[in-house]
């Protein structure tokens, strides 16, 4: 009986409570009042200046909702709310992270109402929650909110969506539906679905599309139509396809350069042996990958009387094609060439920078065939010392197109086979044997005085897969170097050299190839990492020697050991990324003075406008080349190409990793610690060149201090440590195609660690924590 009193009460409060006459404004009159506000206002402070009910903050929360989603309001932390006019707002690119949030780089610098500057270049952190309805990498508004996102950045939250950077998106057939087919993001920082209407054929679940979205059904759904459709998740094929998209690798070429590459000769014309040597009978060979097909240089070197070497080198001229606008040329091919930037390659496919007509036939040097060339002539010494180089434009014939492993089983195996097999399938394969071992003769000597002056060489692997039937991964590993790699490098290197050199002396605009010296701060996070993987020398001369020299130590004391790769890849985190530029800075890896792009204008742009500045410097007309501002505009796009490509290959091998290890779950592996980061560690497995990660919660039961400095977490309770290149047995957990994440766990862990129950003291609680560490709780990232 007192229950059902106690009911009876409390109905009739909440009748009443609805019965109160509320007045909820509109939305853009409640914008008004918030944006008359000299401060930010928290829900509780709005209801009681709007002379409302606490019964009525659910209705008011969602007209807040709405105003922010229009991106007139922001929400800020703590719960406030305040009106998107009154923070400055810039404009720029959204790169969204996997978490939810992300970062925007700005378009430009702009100064906002309340007086706040912010500089050109500083990216805004993004947190998950304040991105609005954008997506990766759209053009959007940003106001820059109070506080500070990751490390130094900018905190900022996304207000409007300017221009959609995704016209086209790679997704997954997930789920049929009647006639309606629903499909996810295969790119997973992608919040959203999408909504197909299906023909007579749907895809079947888990093959790979390729969408254009159409209008909005709800924040997270989207309806789209199929453009392509590629084939299953697991083919490597796909793979590639999907990374293109994501990428916006360029992919056909335009019809008015189809048309000028119709227009080009298919062979070459009694006009074009004018005013070239006729080098058809040299021995000019090309040493490339078994599966190459743009060839643009071949080598020939011959020993001098009295000692010491000649090294010709044969570089395709293609710049006698590829011609600006002007002068009676159209310039498709230069404008798309500049728009590609470089070739971009991936294991079983290529995306050329040019059109295969001439990448792969009329400017390629394939044996056999009359080719035009610009020739680089160097004298060396007998210490390997250039001299005067020479240039000139040429016709070639080469005489051999060799691999990588056919000079490797001639000149360095001895195999008796291959030698046979050069012999009886080419007739002059005594003579290019005798050439060959000339040329690895003077590369060991040119490699010798660049590690005299400095130069570093970091032998970082490169992946290699093998194929079933299917188009799936059976075979994950790498590409083997030997010398006969190092023999091409070191030629290539010294043409670079020589002809930065002449146009450098000829007071000619063309762009070096500049890599910066590293700054303090990234040599003493390197410093500190050697010294935790154990190199105690290189922390004894870290006062008394000079950066280069102890990276030099390091690389040496890590060659054939297990460590050898994360050494490497440590080194070359240090420095800073080679780029593009007019103004000459020097090559701090090659230790070179000055240094450009020369050798491949096949498949990179920059060697082309530096093909053009010499035949300039001889006093060939070749069609106008940029300089000044417009050469600074070039240099910078020819440098975010570069970057993007990376980032393709990157991807690509990530995929690879995942690809190969997705029938592997549960299987166990070793491996070496290669990264530490507060919410876990990051392993590189010993069979195959694929990293993973353990996460801070799969570590056992115990509290973390992370140490960035000594690259480490320690238990607080137990001791038990992870440092960088510690060796251990883990457990593959599970593989994320769409996260791109491949997760482990320790085989074994500690006993102290399966046993411990970690209950935090208050002597704990109040522990100052050193410079440079931070407490890591168990199961928190």
């Amino acid at each position: 009986m007192q229950r059902s009193s106690k009911n009876s009460i409390r109905t009739t409060q909440n009748t009443a409570s609805k019965a109160l006459p509320q007045c909820l404004p509109s939305p853009h009159a409640l914008w008004e009042i918030i944006a008359a506000q000299s401060t930010p206002l928290r829900l509780d402070r709005l209801l009681v200046l709007l002379g409302l009910g606490r019964c009525c903050r659910h209705k008011l929360e969602e007209i807040l909702s709405s105003l922010l989603a229009q991106g007139r309001l922001l929400r800020l932390r703590g719960g406030m709310w305040l009106a998107a006019e009154r923070l400055p707002q810039i404009t720029g690119r959204f790169t969204a992270l996997r978490d939810g949030g992300g970062f925007v780089t700005p378009s430009r610098t702009q100064i906002g109402n309340a007086g706040h500057f912010h500089p050109l270049g500083g990216r805004i952190h993004i947190s998950p929650g304040q991105t609005g309805a954008a997506w990766h990498q759209d053009v959007v508004r940003v106001a820059l909110t109070p506080g500070v996102g990751h490390g130094c950045s900018q905190e900022g939250s996304i207000v409007k969506v300017l221009e959609r950077g995704l016209r086209e998106i790679p997704a997954i057939a997930d789920q049929r539906r009647d006639h309606m087919l629903f499909c996810r993001p295969a790119d997973s920082r992608l919040p959203i679905r999408f909504r197909v209407e299906l023909a007579q054929t749907a895809p079947q679940p888990g093959t790979l599309l390729r969408l254009e979205p159409l209008k909005p059904l709800a924040p997270d759904l989207w309806t789209a139509r199929i453009l392509a459709e590629y084939g299953r998740e697991d083919d490597v094929i796909v793979q590639e396809e999907l990374v293109k998209c994501n990428h916006e690798v360029p992919r056909d070429f335009p019809n008015d350069v189809l048309d000028e590459v119709t227009r080009l000769p298919r062979a070459l014309l009694p006009e074009d042996f004018q005013h070239r040597e006729d080098l058809r009978t040299l021995g000019l060979v090309t040493i490339d990958d078994a599966d190459a097909r743009d060839l643009d240089d071949a080598i020939h070197v011959q020993e001098r009387r009295g000692g010491g070497w000649l090294l010709r080198v044969a570089i395709a001229d293609v710049s006698h094609y590829v011609r600006p606008r002007g002068a009676g040329h159209a310039g498709a091919l230069d404008r798309e060439a500049l728009n590609r930037g470089n070739s971009w390659y991936f294991p079983h496919s290529v995306e050329p920078m040019l059109p295969q007509a001439l990448c792969h036939g009329l400017c390629s040097l394939d044996s056999g065939e009359d080719r035009l060339a610009v020739l680089v002539e160097i004298p060396f010494s007998a210490t390997g010392v250039p001299d005067k180089p020479r240039f000139a434009l040429a016709v070639v014939r080469c005489a051999a197109r060799l691999s990588y492993d056919d000079v490797k089983a001639c000149l360095l195996d001895k195999s008796p086979t291959a030698i046979e097999h050069l012999r009886q399938h080419n007739p002059r394969g005594d003579e290019i044997l005798t050439m060959l071992t000339q040329a690895l003769a003077l590369s060991a000597k040119l490699r010798t005085l660049r590690r005299q002056r400095g130069s570093l060489d970091f032998d970082l692997p490169e992946t290699s897969c093998r194929l079933d039937a299917k188009g799936r991964v059976i075979w994950l590993g790498v590409r083997e170097r030997n010398d006969a790699h190092r023999l091409i490098e070191e030629c290539m290197i010294a043409v670079n050299e020589a002809v930065a050199r002449h146009l450098s002396a000829a007071d000619l605009p063309f762009l070096y190839r500049v890599h910066p010296k590293p700054d303090t701060d990234r040599l003493k996070s390197l410093h500190d990492a050697l010294v935790a993987l154990g190199l105690n020398h290189v922390h004894q001369a870290h006062h008394t020697r000079s950066s280069k020299e102890i990276m030099h130590t390091a690389l040496a004391a890590a060659h054939g050991t297990p460590r050898e790769d994360i050494i490497n890849r440590l080194c070359l985190r240090a420095m800073p990324q080679a780029r593009y530029q007019p103004a000459n800075e020097g090559h701090y890896g090659l230790a070179s003075q000055a240094y450009c792009h020369f050798t491949s204008p096949i498949r990179r742009y920059a060697d082309l406008l530096t093909h053009r500045a010499l035949k300039a410097s001889l006093g060939m007309n070749c069609g106008s080349f940029p300089a000044g501002q417009q050469l600074l505009r070039i240099a910078d796009i020819l440098s975010r190409r570069e970057r993007a490509t990376m980032n393709c290959e990157r991807e690509m091998d990530r995929r690879l990793g995942c690809l190969a290890l997705l029938p592997c779950v549960g299987k166990h592996f070793c491996g070496l610690i290669s990264g530490i980061m507060p919410f876990g560690i990051f392993v590189a497995l010993s069979e195959m060149p694929v990293e993973g990660m353990i996460r801070v919660e799969d570590l056992g039961r115990d509290r973390y201090d992370f140490d960035a400095r000594s690259m480490r977490l320690a238990g607080m309770r137990t001791g038990v440590t992870w440092s960088i290149g510690q060796r251990l047995e883990v457990v593959l957990v599970d593989v994320d195609l769409g996260r791109l994440e491949i997760r482990l766990r320790p085989l074994k862990l500690p006993k102290s660690l399966r046993d411990t129950t970690f209950l935090r003291t208050r002597r704990e609680k109040g522990r100052a924590m050193p410079p440079g560490r931070r407490q890591v709780r168990q199961g928190r990232h």
